[in-house]
């Protein structure tokens, strides 16, 4: 599966570096824009005082690292969107693996795949972006705010191992309600998968090229030894 493993990876790659740098320069801009308007730096020159301009410093500081979080998360789901037909087939062949069997071709099935996982990663990039412009707002007050990058850091590992999750989860018949009852129960295991993606990612370049095919693979396995009769509990809506 090394050509649906890395031909996903090397655009991801290539988009992920493009995305950054454009984004750092907006969410520079944007820093500036706000410390001119409101006169910030004139009025922490006016104090000469070096606590207030450590506590200026690091907010700011602070208020980049969740822009670019939300910038950053809002182009994973974009092209987990776009590459959900991709990913459904590598889920798919994943699971044959581990059974030892084909699944049997079909175009329709496949189609309604990439439906449902183009509607579950335009849900999650609601709610996580609701979540995110929230910690956005509070990383503006400081101390308080220092602390939101970690947590919009399992915020997003959450959603993007759900919509990972799910592919497995459509596979073996779950709605979407199910899906999500679910995977809402199992929260560790959708953080889990997200940080695998994210763990990924320190190592350069070739963990880019791998973390978007890993995350689904990791998923596969993940359910695969997991008892998904308990998603029927919720009644089908």
């Amino acid at each position: 599966m090394w050509l649906w493993i890395f031909l996903p990876g090397l655009v991801y790659t290539l988009l992920m570096l493009v995305a950054y740098v454009y984004f750092s320069q907006q969410a520079t801009g944007l820093l500036k824009l706000i410390t001119l308007k409101l006169g910030l730096g004139e009025w922490l020159q006016r104090n000469q005082s070096g606590l207030l301009g450590f506590v200026f410093t690091f907010s700011l500081m602070i208020v980049w690292i969740v822009q670019m979080f939300l910038f950053i998360s809002l182009f994973k789901f974009l092209f987990l969107i776009v590459g959900s037909p991709v990913f459904s087939y590598l889920s798919e062949k994943t699971e044959a693996i581990i059974e030892g069997r084909d699944f049997p071709f079909s175009f329709v099935q496949l189609l309604k795949d990439i439906v449902r996982g183009i509607r579950i990663a335009v849900r999650n990039t609601v709610w996580q972006t609701v979540y995110m412009f929230t910690i956005f707002i509070i990383s503006f007050f400081p101390v308080l705010g220092w602390f939101f990058p970690l947590v919009a850091v399992v915020i997003e590992c959450y959603y993007y191992g759900f919509s990972m999750l799910d592919y497995s989860m459509e596979r073996h018949k779950k709605t979407a309600s199910q899906s999500i009852y679910f995977i809402g129960q199992h929260k560790g295991l959708a953080i889990g998968n997200g940080l695998i993606f994210y763990c990924l990612h320190i190592i350069p370049i070739l963990g880019w090229l791998i973390a978007p095919a890993y995350a689904v693979i990791a998923a596969t396995l993940s359910l695969s030894n997991q008892n998904l009769e308990e998603a029927d509990v919720v009644k089908i809506t």
